[in-house]
């Protein structure tokens, strides 16, 4: 048996294969679905997977505002944020953040299940979100996938 025929391929930025996928947030829950574009805009789906890479897919989601929240989430849950100033801490549930900025919701979502690091913050520009069904990036002929 040739051992050296046993080697791991590590990928890097050159050799990455990176490609476009569309999905359709509609009637689907927030947390199993942004666990799975996180999964997906990593690139753990994929054997070429390395951890300190961005090897992961472009990840278009459409329909944001039809997401559903289960139990009492919507009026319960609450993002915060600082503003900076002293007295600055603001509140926000996902009621009033669904009204102003549906698309926000699933960024916080996904934001929260990637890297805390420089990757992270690179990974999170492959995440592209919108409310209604349009978007576009329809030059990239992105393939529609179902979680």
């Amino acid at each position: 048996m040739n051992t050296l025929s046993y080697k791991t391929v590590s990928a890097n930025k050159n050799t990455v294969n990176k490609e476009w996928i569309v999905v359709d947030a509609e009637g689907e829950i927030l947390g199993r679905l942004a666990s799975e574009i996180a999964k997906v805009i990593r690139g753990k789906h994929k054997p070429t997977f390395t951890p300190h890479v961005d090897c992961g897919d472009n990840v278009i989601v459409i329909n944001a505002d039809k997401i559903k929240l289960t139990g009492n989430k919507l009026g319960d849950k609450v993002y915060v944020r600082y503003t900076g100033y002293p007295g600055g801490q603001r509140f926000v549930s996902p009621k009033e953040l669904m009204a102003k900025h549906p698309e926000r919701i699933i960024e916080k979502a996904v934001r929260g299940m990637l890297p805390k690091n420089r990757l992270g913050r690179e990974l999170f520009r492959n995440l592209f979100v919108y409310a209604g069904s349009e978007h576009k990036h329809e030059a990239q002929n992105p393939k529609p996938v179902k979680f």
